[in-house]
């Protein structure tokens, strides 16, 4: 089975269920960008609960933009944010410090197109994790794609209504298990043993 997926910034645990399940996977890079989704955002579980890390993008003239023409803003910080708080969420779970250094330069280097980024993050994930992928790109774009399975839709974190299985997160004895944030929760709290993890949820189609 082939799927297709949007590349994301540092990708929910649906998606990561999804490509660790699938024979082969697609991504699409032909879309449109379209604001309030998983293209620039993550979820993690801070001590205050569920908290947004969104990137800031530059904003293009006219309607519509690409997403792999999206140009990511840095002025204002953002990086330095991001990887704070990802420190201050994570800094106590069992594997943060297993995976920092792995983590870190996705925080240094700059890269002008918020895809490339996107790519990045997903080499480094799955390195970490020691899970093998191939993937390909779209050539062009198809509304209703015929030879994937189109998961496109789990871009959209307020409609991924995925629920899965329980494992032990830093804060859940304050506000309970959150599921389905980052796939950064995952790998910060179950380490590599997040692969097993990923092969036994079910994802909602």
């Amino acid at each position: 089975m082939d799927i297709l997926l949007h590349p994301t910034y540092f990708p929910s645990i649906s998606q990561f269920v999804a490509m660790t399940q699938a024979d082969t996977v697609t991504f699409e890079v032909e879309d449109n960008f379209q604001k309030q989704t998983n293209r620039n955002r993550m979820y993690i579980y801070s001590a205050n609960g569920m908290q947004m890390l969104n990137i800031p993008v530059k904003h293009a003239i006219g309607l519509h933009q690409k997403f792999k023409d999206v140009q990511i803003e840095y002025a204002f910080n953002w990086q330095k944010q991001h990887l704070k708080s990802l420190e201050a969420s994570y800094r106590t779970s069992p594997y943060f410090e297993y995976f920092e250094d792995d983590i870190r330069p996705i925080f240094e280097k700059k890269h002008p197109f918020m895809m490339d980024l996107n790519f990045q993050i997903l080499e480094i994930l799955t390195d970490c994790l020691a899970l093998p992928l191939s993937y390909s790109k779209t050539t062009e774009y198809f509304k209703t794609p015929e030879q994937s399975l189109d998961l496109r839709h789990l871009v959209n974190g307020k409609k991924d209504t995925s629920n899965f299985d329980q494992y032990v997160q830093v804060f859940d004895d304050k506000h309970g298990f959150i599921s389905n944030l980052s796939i950064l929760d995952l790998l910060f709290n179950e380490g590599r043993h997040a692969v097993d993890y990923l092969k036994k949820q079910t994802l909602l189609k």
